[in-house]
């Protein structure tokens, strides 16, 4: 993780799009806190592969182990782009785009959208809902089946890895959420100068067009009502 000091509180992105962050030193519960969750990651990995590689997870049982293994990483690969670009797009909504049209010509397109209006809402409902399907996905190519047998696993180890799907957990968690939301957050033009960034906030803005997330606009415009606040809209 990256700790900001209090005199950065008020730090500017620089011409790269990126923020200046001190980096915390390193101590001995530190490296052990890395060093472990590296091994857990890992651990974790190395099991939901051994999963598919013999076929005992729910895909993979019902198709073959390439599939599950091209569903996996590819639906991991687009939940870092869709964990990271909400970092991009809520951070840069304070920042004229046109600041950084000509450094950064991909991420203007994709900012130029999100700033009008209340589309930075719309792209927030859509890909909440992205991030669900995607994580369906996952959990489809790389959970287990009842029954799962690997490498002479005790029936401990299955529970806690299998049964709890803790190693699914730390998989998602760590290699497609937490880890591109930070690094996302650092560099925000960076991340999303990309045409994957573009194909996936219209992807996002397109569920949410459809209409089939609007009674959330009900829950919220309850909740201002409740509170006494009016509701406002940019279009």
């Amino acid at each position: 993780t990256h700790e900001i000091d209090d005199n950065d509180s008020d730090e500017s992105l620089n011409h790269s799009g990126t923020k200046n962050v001190n980096m915390p030193k390193a101590n001995l519960f530190t490296v052990f806190k890395s060093l472990y969750s590296s091994c857990l990651l890992i651990f974790s990995i190395v099991v939901i592969m051994g999963l598919i590689a013999t076929e005992q997870t729910n895909l993979s049982s019902n198709t073959n182990s390439t599939v599950a293994c091209l569903a996996i990483w590819g639906g991991m690969i687009w939940l870092t782009m869709v964990e990271g670009t909400q970092a991009c797009f809520v951070g840069l909504v304070s920042i004229n785009p046109e600041s950084y049209k000509v450094s950064h010509p991909i991420a203007y397109r994709c900012n130029k959208v999100t700033v009008q209006g209340d589309n930075l809402h719309r792209y927030l409902i859509g890909r909440q809902c992205l991030v669900c399907m995607i994580i369906f996905l996952i959990n489809i190519a790389g959970g287990p089946i009842s029954g799962a047998n690997l490498w002479g696993f005790s029936s401990v180890w299955k529970d806690i890895f299998f049964t709890s799907s803790l190693a699914m957990i730390f998989f998602t968690a760590m290699v497609g959420q937490l880890n591109s939301q930070v690094n996302a957050s650092l560099c925000m033009l960076d991340y999303c100068n990309s045409y994957f960034a573009v194909f996936t906030m219209w992807v996002a803005l397109g569920i949410e067009f459809s209409g089939l997330l609007h009674a959330s606009y009900l829950i919220y415009m309850s909740a201002l009502k409740l509170s006494g606040k009016e509701v406002h809209s940019n279009v």
